[in-house]
């Protein structure tokens, strides 16, 4: 997590495991099972880890100077059950792409 696109990364995989949890699991157990304990936790483990993304997105937008349309697509992104998997796998590639650009110069 030294750059701020490893650490919106990382926060994103979080968000999206936590999201995923949330709708899958404890949702479920609330309304199915009557146990809303699960969403109480889960839901704030979510709620905290979806401020966290946020506030990396603003960084990468900060430090990149990422477009508008990029800053979307992060925060559609964070919206959808897989979407910050998704997103990871796009900056996944840039990150390859441009260490690699930077072994060659060197």
């Amino acid at each position: 997590m030294k750059t701020p696109i490893s650490r919106l990364r990382t926060v994103g995989i979080y968000e999206g495991i936590s999201y995923l949890l949330l709708l899958g699991i404890a949702m479920p157990l609330k309304y199915m099972f009557d146990m809303p304990l699960f969403v109480k936790y889960v839901g704030w483990a979510h709620g905290v880890l979806f401020v966290l993304y946020m506030v990396a997105l603003l960084q990468v937008t900060l430090v990149h100077r990422w477009s508008l349309l990029k800053v979307a697509a992060g925060i559609i992104a964070s919206l959808l059950p897989f979407g910050p998997f998704i997103l990871d796998k796009k900056l996944l590639d840039k990150e390859e792409a441009a260490a690699k650009a930077q072994k060659q110069m060197a």
